[in-house]
C-alpha cells in the first residue's frame, strides 16, 4: 500500500502536503513497508517542537521488538508539533503508518523543498527491490 497523494524518501518516510495543514507545513511518517520491516514497534523518540531539522539528517529512532532505527530528516526546517499519543501507544504505527501513526510536523522553506523526494511509482519501484 503505497498511497499516490505522499512523496517519500529512499529511507522509507513518507511527506504530505495540503489537505488539512496550512501553507508550508508538512506531515512526516515511515511507510508502511518500513513499519512491516521493523516488525512491532515499542518506543519513538521524535524531534521536539521548536528544534531545526536538516535533509538526510538523523533526527530520531524508532525501535522495535527486532532493533533500533534511526529517523532521518526527508526535508529541511522547524519542527512544529509531534503525535504526542506516539509516546504512550507507539503501536499505532504499526496498525496506521499513514493516519493516526503519523510522527511530526515540519514548517519548509516553499515547494521547492519536496523536489527532491520520489513520488509513489518511484518509491513503489525500491520497495520491489528490496
Amino acid at each position: 500500500m503505497i498511497p499516490e497523494d505522499l512523496k517519500y524518501t529512499a529511507e522509507h518516510e513518507w511527506v504530505k502536503s495540503g489537505g488539512d495543514l496550512e501553507e508550508g507545513v508538512v506531515r512526516i511518517g515511515i511507510t508502511d513497508h518500513a513499519q512491516d520491516s521493523l516488525g512491532d514497534i515499542v518506543f519513538i523518540e521524535l524531534p521536539e517542537p521548536g528544534s531545526t531539522i536538516t535533509a538526510g539528517e538523523s533526527c530520531g529512532e524508532v525501535e522495535s521488538t527486532k532493533s533500533v532505527s534511526e529517523l532521518f530528516a526527508p526535508v529541511s526546517g522547524e519542527v512544529l508539533t509531534r503525535n504526542e499519543a506516539l509516546e504512550s501507544a507507539p503501536e499505532t504505527v504499526n496498525s496506521d503508518p499513514y493516519g493516526a501513526g503519523w510522527m511530526f510536523e515540519v514548517r519548509i522553506e516553499g515547494a521547492a523543498a519536496l523536489d527532491g523526494l520520489l513520488d509513489a511509482k518511484a518509491y513503489g519501484e525500491i520497495v520491489a527491490q528490496a
